[in-house]
């Protein structure tokens, strides 16, 4: 089983997330800059797990140089869509979001890299499909803003309280990529 295989096996066997267990910092075993480890957390929503893009999802962000730190397969209960959508959770659209977000497995994953947040967003593309830039995964995979294929942290403060509510501290993997230098520099 390949090291994808392996961390997805890994979701799959552990518990529920940590239901708003503060995050601490996770293990580390190198030494890369303070800068370097900046963290987001993406959700791959049922939408595009059902239609198989999550390895198209995951190449945009390979690609872009972000290393991957956790990944799990799950389905999400109410209670911990409540804490992470707690923000929308007196708009008139929710009851609909809830059943979406209920509706199938979603794919949650914490990249690292230089400024992950702000650059997550941009590659992820505006909320409305409709208006989201050809080349970002929503205007090249989203039909409808109802089913807009992923969800990225929009600031460092709630990537880090996201993060908290999908993933126990020990789920996060700590490592250093060989590429560093060659997708930072020297």
């Amino acid at each position: 089983m390949g090291s994808l295989g392996r961390c997805l096996a890994r979701g799959l066997l552990r518990r529920q997330p940590g239901l708003g267990r503060p995050l601490g910092p996770p293990r580390r075993y190198g030494s890369a800059p303070p800068e370097l480890r900046e963290q987001t957390l993406v959700l791959v929503k049922p939408d595009a797990v059902q239609r198989r893009l999550v390895g198209d999802v995951i190449r945009r962000f390979e690609r872009r140089g972000f290393k991957l730190v956790a990944m799990k397969l799950l389905q999400a209960d109410r209670g911990l869509l409540d804490k992470h959508y707690q923000q929308l959770r007196q708009k008139p659209f929710y009851p609909a979001l809830l059943s979406y977000m209920t509706s199938g497995p979603l794919v949650a994953m914490v990249w690292e890299g230089y400024n992950v947040v702000r650059s997550s967003r941009a590659m992820v593309g505006d909320t409305n499909s409709a208006q989201a830039a050809a080349g970002t995964i929503r205007g090249d995979f989203s039909m409808h803003v109802s089913r807009n294929v992923v969800h990225a942290s929009d600031s460092v403060e709630t990537a880090l309280q996201e993060i908290g509510f999908w993933f126990q501290r020990d789920e996060l993997v700590a490592w250093e990529s060989s590429d560093r230098d060659y997708t930072y520099g020297p």
